[in-house]
């Protein structure tokens, strides 16, 4: 009975979260940058807060979903160039043409778009009809790649302008990343998915808490740059988030230009659009600067309300079709 009503109200908040996420992480930033003495503590637990993040969300899936996508990897070969191509090529080229003397802004900028496809993508490709079989691969896939693509994609694109430590940043990157992920897709597998069936349903609020506590702790680290907000800080959010929404843009363009089926369009719209900023703010806060965090942070006040906007664009336009 006792376990019921936790289950009960765990369904409750999580479904609380889901719908308000895109208020709770710009709430969660703001609190950051209000109490940055208090959050700027919680350092050293990031990166095992966001492992335990990608643990479970990992958990729903199995080393079969990674294979039904090999088979047919059209879709999936589209997102990532998108993803780590296109969008931080686009990224870098608006970064050096309107702050090219700042490359601390430009690195942070060109980060913000060569992470991986956010966790989240998932839901919100869910919820307006999307392939959930070519969302989870990708992310699946973008995660366990993300160790040696983010570090390469940087060294290509700033690496002459901005010092890095790649040995370091792909460390990282594998703790956070690719062996919670691997874990869970083990632990799925070898219990013949009845892991994922149990905990990932109970477990996904904890994984909401843990990325609005990882945003909340980034945003202490900000705090200085927008209590004395410049008109440079300003415009790097004006580019963010122009970048940001034709990210979207540019994934249903590619599925209309391949003529994919509309759930495979949407998959790949939200897949393309939104990032997992949080490891870019993890990664940023670690190993540079401070001002390379800013341009990434600015990013949680528009992920979730723009996918927000283009699932109604998504839903409007099925409705228009029929």
């Amino acid at each position: 009975m006792v376990l019921a009503r936790l289950d009960a109200a765990g369904v409750r908040l999580n479904g609380f979260l889901e719908r308000h996420m895109a208020l709770c992480i710009p709430l969660c930033m703001t609190v950051g940058i209000l109490f940055a003495d208090f959050f700027g503590r919680g350092t050293q637990l990031v990166p095992f807060l966001f492992a335990a993040l990608t643990f479970i969300g990992a958990l729903k899936s199995g080393f079969a979903d990674l294979w039904g996508a090999l088979r047919r990897p059209l879709p999936l070969i589209v997102i990532l160039l998108l993803v780590h191509v296109w969008m931080p090529a686009l990224a870098c080229g608006a970064g050096k043409l309107f702050f090219g003397e700042n490359s601390n802004l430009v690195c942070g900028i060109v980060l913000e778009f060569a992470v991986p496809t956010a966790v989240v993508s998932l839901m919100w490709s869910s919820i307006c009809g999307g392939d959930a079989a070519l969302g989870l691969s990708l992310i699946l896939i973008d995660t366990l790649l993300a160790p040696a693509v983010v570090p390469l994609t940087l060294r290509v694109l700033v690496g002459s302008q901005v010092h890095m430590d790649t040995a370091g940043m792909m460390r990282q990157l594998v703790f956070m990343i690719a062996l919670p992920a691997l874990a869970a897709l083990s632990f799925n597998q070898l219990s013949r998915r009845r892991a994922g069936e149990l905990l990932a349903p109970r477990l996904a609020p904890v994984s909401k808490l843990c990325l609005m506590m990882v945003v909340s702790i980034n945003a202490s680290k900000v705090a200085p740059f927008f209590r004395q907000l410049s008109g440079v800080y300003i415009a790097v959010a004006g580019v963010i988030l122009v970048l940001a929404a034709s990210g979207y843009r540019w994934g249903i363009l590619a599925a209309r230009l391949f003529r994919m089926e509309r759930e495979k369009t949407v998959a790949v719209a939200f897949g393309s659009g939104m990032r997992n900023i949080s490891a870019g703010a993890v990664i940023a806060a670690q190993f540079f600067p401070a001002e390379v965090l800013f341009p990434v942070m600015i990013g949680t006040l528009f992920q979730q309300v723009l996918a927000a906007l283009c699932g109604k664009y998504l839903l409007r336009r099925t409705k228009t079709e029929k």
